[in-house]
C-alpha cells in the first residue's frame, strides 16, 4: 500500500481552516472513495476528478484510492478539493514531479475537459497559506486580490503538471485600475434641494450615528443614502481585510474595497432573517457583515419583519454576529453604520404639499408604530425629506458635494480624536461602560449656557435618560464639525431638530 498527501483547506464561516489530504491506493476494486465528513459537493469530485485526468492525457490508474480528508471531525464542504485530490493521485502514480508540491497549498475546481477554475474564498485560503508559510496555487480568477505577504499562482490546466509545479503555475496580474473605479463614485451635487438632509447626512457620517429619513416617495431619500460613503474616511487597513475577507467567501466584487471605498448594502425587505445576518447550511455571512466597516441601508423600514430587525440588535452593539450550531460556533464581523429610509404612511404622502393623503387614521398609526420598533433605541437622527421644489431640478440649482462634505467629515472626526486625547492626558476620560448619567453627560463638554439649554428642551419634549444622551451625542458631533471645545445652545438647537420628533417616550 502506498500514500501521499498535500495541503488544502476548507471554508468554515469567513476563515479558511488547513486540511491535509491523504491519497493511498492499494489493488482492490479500481474506483475513489472520499472519507473524512465530506458533503455532497466534495463526494462530486470523484466523477469530476477522472473525466479531468483522461482529458488531460493522464493514465487514470486501475487502483483502488482512499482519500482522507483530515481532521475527520470537522465537515468538508465545497468544490476546492478537486485539485488536491487530482495532484494527490497523480504524485501517487508518479505520473507528475514532486518537487516543490510540498511546499504548497492547493484549492481549485476541476473541469471535465481538465480545466482548473477558482472557487470562493480566495482571500481567506490567501490568509492561511500565509499563517502556514505556504504558496496558495488555485484556479485563475478575474476578481483577484492581492494580499501582502501571500505568494499565489493558478493553473490554467491541469496537464501543465507534468512540467512541474513551478513551470505549470503562472503569476496573476492587476485587472482593473483605480482611476476607473473612481470614476462610478455618486456625488452629492447631483442632489438637488436637499441641504438640510445633506447636512444631517454629514452629522451622522461625522458621528457615526444611527439615522432614519421619513418622506414621500421620490424625495431623494435613496439618493442620499447612496452617496454617504463617498463622504466617509477611507476604510482602514484591518476592516478592509476582514471586509474583502467576507466579500471573496460570498462571491461578492471587491474592486472598491481595494480602492479604499467603504462598502454599501441594501438588502430588500423580503430577505430572511438568515440573509440578513447570517446562517444557512453551511453557514454563510448575511448582509450586516458584507456592509462591514461600511454603510447597511434599510429601505421601506416598515416593510421588513419585526423579527429580522429584532435580530440587528446585538450586532450593533458588539460589531459582530455569533451565530451556534450543533457543529460548533461561527462568528462574523459587523461593524456597521445603520441608515434606514421610510414613508410616513402606506400610501406615502402624509404631510405632502402636493398629494394629498389618502391613509386611514387606523393605518397610519399602524404604519408609524412599526417605525418605533426594536430599533428605534439605534437611531439617533430622524430626518423628514421633503420633495424639492421642481423650479430647482429644471433650473440645475447645486448645492452642497461630497467634496466639501467630506472635508467636515474629516475636520470633525479629526477634532474629536483630539479632544479625546487630550482628555485622556487630563486624566478626564470617562468610562463609557458606566452606568451613571451624570458621568455620561460630562464627557459631552457642556457650556453652562448649554446646559440651562438642555434643561430646557429636556423639560418641553418629556425626554428620557436614554434621549437626553442621545441629544448630547448629537450636539457634541455638531460642536465636533464647528471644532468647538464646549457644546453650545445653538449646537443643542441643531441637534433636537436633526434628533426628530419620536410617537414613544422610550425612544
Amino acid at each position: 500500500m502506498r500514500t501521499y498527501a498535500v495541503h488544502a483547506a476548507c471554508i468554515r464561516g469567513v476563515e479558511a481552516f488547513s486540511v491535509t489530504v491523504e491519497v493511498s491506493a492499494s489493488g482492490s476494486i479500481p474506483g475513489i472513495s472520499i472519507v473524512g465528513m465530506a458533503d455532497a459537493a466534495v463526494l462530486d469530485a470523484r466523477s469530476r476528478i477522472r473525466c479531468a485526468l483522461r482529458s488531460s492525457g493522464f493514465e487514470v490508474p486501475r487502483s483502488s484510492f482512499t482519500v482522507n480528508l483530515a481532521p475527520g471531525d470537522i465537515r468538508k464542504t465545497g468544490s476546492g478539493f478537486d485539485l488536491p485530490i487530482a495532484v494527490a493521485v497523480l504524485a501517487l502514480s508518479n505520473q507528475i514531479p514532486l518537487s516543490d508540491l510540498d511546499d504548497c497549498l492547493f484549492v481549485g475546481e476541476l473541469g471535465l475537459d481538465g480545466s482548473v477554475c477558482g472557487v470562493k474564498g480566495e482571500v481567506a485560503y490567501q490568509l492561511l497559506a500565509r499563517e502556514r508559510g505556504l504558496r496558495l496555487i488555485s484556479g485563475h480568477s478575474k476578481d483577484h486580490v492581492a494580499i501582502a505577504g501571500v505568494e499565489q499562482r493558478y493553473l490554467d490546466r491541469l496537464d501543465g503538471l507534468r512540467e512541474g509545479i513551478e513551470r505549470a503555475s503562472k503569476t496573476f496580474m492587476n485587472n482593473r485600475s483605480e482611476d476607473e473605479i473612481r470614476l462610478s463614485v455618486l456625488d452629492y451635487s447631483d442632489v438637488i434641494g436637499q441641504e438640510v438632509a445633506k447636512r444631517g447626512i454629514t452629522v451622522a457620517a461625522t458621528g457615526s450615528l444611527g439615522m432614519l429619513m421619513i418622506g414621500s416617495p421620490g424625495s431623494g431619500k435613496s439618493m442620499l443614502a447612496r452617496r454617504m460613503t463617498g463622504i466617509l474616511p477611507p476604510i482602514s487597513e484591518r476592516e478592509q481585510q476582514e471586509a474583502l475577507c467576507v466579500h471573496s467567501v460570498m462571491g461578492e466584487p471587491t474592486d472598491m474595497l481595494l480602492a479604499g471605498f467603504r462598502p454599501f448594502r441594501s438588502p430588500h425587505h423580503s430577505i430572511s432573517s438568515a440573509g440578513l445576518v447570517g446562517g444557512g447550511r453551511p453557514v454563510r455571512p448575511g448582509e450586516i457583515s458584507l456592509a462591514h466597516g461600511g454603510v447597511l441601508f434599510l429601505d421601506e423600514l416598515a416593510e421588513f419583519s419585526s423579527q429580522t430587525l429584532q435580530m440587528l440588535r446585538q450586532p450593533l452593539e458588539d460589531g459582530a454576529v455569533r451565530i451556534v450550531r450543533v457543529d460548533g460556533s461561527y462568528s462574523f464581523p459587523a461593524h456597521f453604520q445603520l441608515i434606514a429610509a421610510s414613508n410616513p404612511c402606506p400610501c406615502g404622502y402624509l404631510g405632502d404639499r402636493e398629494v394629498t393623503c389618502r391613509c386611514s387614521d387606523a393605518a397610519i398609526e399602524r404604519y408609524q408604530n412599526k417605525l418605533g420598533g426594536p430599533l428605534a433605541d439605534r437611531i439617533d437622527l430622524i430626518l423628514n425629506v421633503a420633495r424639492p421644489d421642481a423650479r430647482l431640478i429644471v433650473q440645475g440649482e447645486e448645492g452642497m458635494g461630497t467634496q466639501e462634505m467630506r472635508g467636515q467629515v474629516e475636520r470633525g472626526r479629526a477634532f474629536c480624536t483630539w479632544r479625546e486625547q487630550r482628555a485622556a492626558k487630563t486624566g478626564r476620560a470617562v468610562n463609557k461602560t458606566a452606568g451613571s448619567l451624570d458621568a455620561a453627560i460630562s464627557e459631552f463638554d457642556l457650556n453652562g449656557e448649554g446646559q440651562d439649554m438642555l434643561l430646557d428642551i429636556s423639560h418641553r419634549n418629556h425626554l428620557t435618560g436614554r434621549g437626553i444622551v442621545r441629544l448630547c451625542r448629537i450636539a457634541r458631533t455638531i460642536a465636533d464639525i464647528d471644532e468647538a471645545e464646549h457644546v453650545s445652545p445653538l449646537h443643542l438647537l441643531e441637534a433636537s431638530q436633526l434628533q426628530g420628533r419620536r410617537g414613544n417616550e422610550h425612544m
